[in-house]
């Protein structure tokens, strides 16, 4: 199974408009940060969590043409405003694009995107997407997929567990039933926004206990802002844990 992370930036994105910081001017494309989302190649399927606003920039940057299947995490702005883009892939695939979701984000896209779904709208410019209420597990050919419930602030949303890989992005507390849904997981992406603890995301510190915690062979830092340097970042880091960065793939 191969993990490519297609954005591994915060809600801003990084560089951050207007910003002078060091972390904005650097040189170094590892600090070049688009919004969150990460694609998932198996033998058998490919699957993409979330739609941000660079969907089609990062699909391109990374010579992915093929998605069977889209999950959501949650609805706000820099997980879902890609959306539309979904079309290209219709056209390229020659098929519909089903979406899973839990029934708050799918309340969510159909308000923010309603010429998708009304009847007076012509079919040829929109999305062709089906849209499916989440199950608790669903089973995508070689791809098992779990639904973990977490918390982002006091926002309830979805992390997914793929087989041994857990995602677990814009996350600050994890219920303890979820645990039980996570347990024997090899390797996880975990929200790690900045070292200063914040209400709806976790800090740096607060993403290490997390991984040491699930007992992982190896974490990957995401969900990532402008106040973290990824190479000094990844000097702070224990070896079971790194700093992801745009583009980067991993087999597991």
């Amino acid at each position: 199974m191969q993990i490519t992370f297609l954005g591994t930036g915060t809600s801003h994105g990084v560089p951050v408009i207007a910003c002078d910081c060091e972390v904005c001017q650097s040189n170094n494309p590892k600090n070049k940060r688009m919004r969150t989302s990460i694609h998932i190649k198996s033998e058998n399927y490919n699957l993409l969590i979330d739609t941000p606003p660079e969907m089609r920039l990062e699909l391109i940057n990374n010579n992915i043409k093929n998605v069977d299947s889209v999950l959501m995490t949650h609805a706000h702005a820099d997980h879902i405003m890609g959306f539309d883009d979904i079309r290209a892939l219709n056209w390229f695939q020659g098929k519909e694009m089903p979406v899973y979701a839990d029934c708050k984000t799918l309340k969510h896209i159909k308000r923010i995107f309603p010429y998708i779904f009304s009847k007076e709208t012509p079919g040829g410019g929109i999305p062709q997407v089906i849209l499916k209420e989440v199950e608790k597990h669903l089973r995508f050919k070689d791809l098992n997929i779990t639904a973990v419930p977490i918390y982002h602030g006091d926002n309830q949303i979805l992390a997914f567990r793929i087989n041994n890989f857990a995602y677990l992005t814009d996350c600050s507390k994890i219920p303890e039933s979820s645990f039980k849904l996570l347990e024997g997981i090899e390797y996880a992406a975990v929200d790690a926004l900045r070292f200063e603890e914040h209400p709806t995301h976790m800090s740096v510190d607060q993403a290490v206990t997390l991984i040491d915690k699930l007992n992982l062979k190896h974490g990957y830092l995401t969900h990532i802002s402008h106040r973290l340097d990824h190479q000094k970042l990844n000097d702070y880091l224990p070896e079971h844990i790194s700093t992801a960065y745009d583009g980067l793939k991993i087999n597991i």
